[in-house]
């Protein structure tokens, strides 16, 4: 019983500081909020998969997206890293 607290109690520190968005379990501080290969909403087909390419993190909607991800790997690395904030 304490332990299912403590898990509950975790899960919400984690969502309400934005480590992680209760939504789709996609970083707070990814850039975008939809699939770089579909342009569908992250979320909105189950949870989103993530691929790494370059050093770079990239979420997808799906596992169909991931085929599609690896035949331009670096076209869609470049879109995340073009949405994200200028430092």
């Amino acid at each position: 019983m304490k332990t299912s607290k403590f898990l509950l109690l975790l899960a919400a520190a984690l969502f309400s500081s934005g480590i992680l968005s209760a939504a789709n379990d996609v970083p707070a501080g990814y850039p975008l909020k939809k699939c770089v290969v579909s342009g569908e909403s992250l979320g909105e087909m189950g949870k989103p998969v993530k691929v790494t390419s370059e050093g770079t993190d990239v979420y997808l909607c799906c596992k169909s997206c991931v085929k599609d991800f690896n035949k331009e790997p670096a076209k869609y690395v470049k879109m995340v890293k073009d949405a994200a904030p200028k430092k």
